[in-house]
């Protein structure tokens, strides 16, 4: 029987564009001995559809996963960064190897390390960002995890996962150093046979800032060296290491308020109440699932798709409006998608407010509230530049939290012009898409593929 292929370590190296590579070595020298692809980003080239594309080979129609977040229309809610991995509709490439290795009368064993949809994966070994909610509104951070005990494992021996680093003004580094050290110990004692590990440290700064306002150098050579453990680990243990990532960042100059459009117009309703207004989904006649540059436009009646459609085309910034058979061209035609689906100008985004005065905002606005927010908000990564000290303030409500008093953690601004990065189309040259380093044989194509062409490589490879 011939002899099983190494160990796989496949590195999710979120924002890594081929023309950034020259500043990460290690990656470099990665490519160098092996080979180098472009791909051709999915639609929405955004972290969850992007993540299912890759483990399915699916497109979002395909697989379900139409964005970070969608319309769940069994209960009229707009979810956004669900975890469960039921959701995808397509089967993952583990779950494919795993057979294929049973035919075979050889086990596989996989771990999957802060990559998405990962409660409830068909995998050994897992680690995930989850934090505990209390009766009373509280929250506390922590992460959760399979086999039982391997998180407490993890965190007596690096250390608490630092949280506050993976999401909201305090995102950078930390997060990413901590998780290439979690994935370094879970190679080393455990063994797997595929390992997928999500370093998201170019999330951050190129979404605050945009690309071009970034020391893009140093953030990807600081992405480099976290990976220097989980590198180390992977020689030492006979691993090959591949690297891919979702997509790239591109410098944004304007918010396209698309809700606020569709209230203007008398198509959006909301709720008024005493934390400010909420957005009514069962009684609006349109409104939109806002995710970086696509935004899915939920229409209730079809006689009113037109309309909608008019409406959007004529706003600055509103690139493309797909409807219906024609979500197919950018493989977005699935239920879960929105009756028409809008794609910004390449230097515009879409804001996900609907409510049309500050003082009516609801009181999550103000605060990193990933859940509860229907839609996606870059805000999030900004401490209100209008607050003296924003720092002081978010240390006076930990305070009052730790007193026991109900207290709001308002520290968020609300103004999207702050956000100068974005991503979600595809770019418009090789060097500018995301990326895959493998070994092995060399894919058919020259230059680039498609993403979801990763899936078949990662399987052969296994």
């Amino acid at each position: 029987m011939p002899d099983e292929p190494a160990p796989l370590i496949v590195i999710n190296a979120v924002g890594l564009t081929g023309r950034l590579l020259a500043h990460a070595p290690r990656l470099k020298a990665l490519a160098a001995s092996g080979w180098l692809r472009s791909l051709h980003e999915v639609v929405p080239a955004v972290t969850c559809t992007a993540q299912a594309s890759i483990l399915t080979g699916q497109p979002p129609e395909g697989h379900g996963i139409v964005g970070n977040g969608w319309l769940f229309r069994d209960t009229g809610e707009v979810r956004f960064w669900q975890q469960s991995n039921a959701l995808i509709q397509a089967e993952p490439l583990y779950v494919t190897a795993r057979k294929r290795a049973a035919e075979r009368g050889r086990v596989f064993r996989v771990a999957q390390l802060f990559w998405w949809f990962n409660q409830g994966a068909a995998v050994e070994y897992s680690v995930t960002p989850k934090p505990y909610y209390g009766a009373d509104g509280n929250k506390v951070f922590g992460i959760t995890g399979t086999p039982d005990g391997l998180t407490d494992r993890l965190e007596r021996e690096l250390g608490r996962f630092p949280f506050h680093t993976f999401w909201g003004p305090k995102a950078g580094l930390p997060c990413t150093e901590w998780i290439a050290r979690c994935a370094a110990s879970v190679v080393t004692m455990e063994r797997p046979d595929l390992t997928l590990v999500y370093l998201p440290h170019l999330d951050y700064d190129p979404q605050r800032f945009g690309p071009s306002g970034c020391d893009m150098p140093r953030l990807v050579g600081e992405l480099d060296a976290a990976c220097a453990p989980l590198l180390d680990a992977a020689r030492a243990t006979g691993s090959r290491v591949w690297v891919v990532s979702e997509y790239g960042h591109c410098d944004v100059s304007r918010a396209v308020p698309i809700n606020r459009i569709l209230r203007e117009a008398g198509l959006l309703t909301a709720r008024p109440g005493p934390f400010g207004e909420t957005l009514d989904t069962f009684g609006s006649r349109a409104f939109a699932v806002c995710d970086h540059q696509v935004a899915h436009v939920y229409v209730k009646a079809a006689e009113d798709h037109e309309r909608v459609r008019d409406l959007l085309l004529r706003q600055p910034g509103v690139g493309r409006v797909l409807r219906g058979e024609e979500r197919h061209a950018v493989g977005l035609d699935h239920p879960r998608s929105g009756e028409l689906v809008a794609l910004s100008e390449p230097d515009a985004w879409f804001a996900y407010p609907y409510w049309l005065d500050d003082r009516q905002a609801p009181d999550f606005a103000r605060t990193v509230d990933i859940h509860r927010k229907p839609g996606y908000d870059p805000c999030e990564l900004f401490f209100d530049p209008k607050l003296a000290w924003p720092q002081g303030r978010a240390a006076r409500r930990l305070l009052q939290k730790k007193l026991g008093f109900r207290t709001l953690f308002d520290v968020i601004p609300l103004d999207p012009s702050l956000v100068r990065g974005s991503h979600g189309l595809p770019a418009a040259t090789d060097e500018e898409r995301p990326i895959l380093i493998g070994d092995g044989p060399l894919p058919d194509a020259m230059d680039s593929l498609p993403m979801t062409d990763a899936h078949a490589l990662l399987l052969r490879a296994l």
